[in-house]
C-alpha cells in the first residue's frame, strides 16, 4: 500500500459574493514509485556500493506524480502539501506548473545542497513554503527542522 506523500489542494473561489468563500479541494494526490513499466524491475533500497544500485536516480517523487495525475485541467495557484521539503528537481517541478505555495511536514534534508537549490528556485520564483507545524501545532510538539530552526533564530 502507497502512502500519498504529495496533496494539492485548489481554491475555488465564487465569484458571486462580494466577500470571496473558499472551497478546498484536493486536485492531486501523488507517492515516491517507480515509473510505470519499472516497477519490480529497477533496486528500491536505500543504499548500496553503487548508486545505480539504489532506488534514488529512478523514483518518481510525490511531488510529480501529484502534479501529474492532476484530476483538473491546471493546478495553478494550488496549494501543495508534502511530507518532505521538495529536492531541487521537484521545487522546477512546482515552479512551472503554477503551485503558488508549498507546506511541509518535515526538512530532514535541510543542509544538502539539493534542499538549499530547492529552496533558492523557490525564493527566486516567490513560492512561500512553510512548516506545517507552525500554523497548526497547539500541542506544542516540534520537528526536528522546526526545532532547529528556532535555536539558529535564537543564537542570531
Amino acid at each position: 500500500m502507497y502512502v500519498p506523500h504529495a496533496i494539492i489542494f485548489a481554491s475555488k473561489q465564487n465569484g458571486k459574493k462580494k466577500s470571496v468563500n473558499q472551497e478546498n479541494k484536493i486536485v492531486g494526490i501523488g507517492y515516491n514509485c517507480m515509473p510505470n513499466g519499472c516497477d519490480g524491475q529497477l533496486p528500491w533500497t536505500r543504499s548500496a556500493d553503487d548508486r545505480l544500485d539504489t532506488k534514488y536516480p529512478y523514483v518518481c517523487h510525490a511531488e510529480l506524480n501529484a502534479i501529474m495525475n492532476k484530476n483538473s485541467a491546471d493546478v495553478k495557484g494550488c496549494t501543495m502539501y508534502v511530507t518532505l521539503f521538495p529536492c531541487n528537481e521537484c521545487a522546477k517541478l512546482i515552479i512551472q506548473a503554477g503551485i503558488s505555495k508549498v507546506i511541509y511536514l518535515d526538512d530532514k534534508y535541510h543542509d544538502t545542497q539539493e534542499t538549499k537549490a530547492s529552496r533558492r528556485l523557490l525564493d527566486t520564483a516567490g513560492i512561500p513554503y512553510d512548516l506545517i507545524f507552525d500554523s497548526i501545532n497547539p500541542s506544542g510538539m516540534r520537528n526536528n527542522a522546526a526545532a532547529e530552526r528556532d535555536e539558529e533564530a535564537e543564537e542570531d
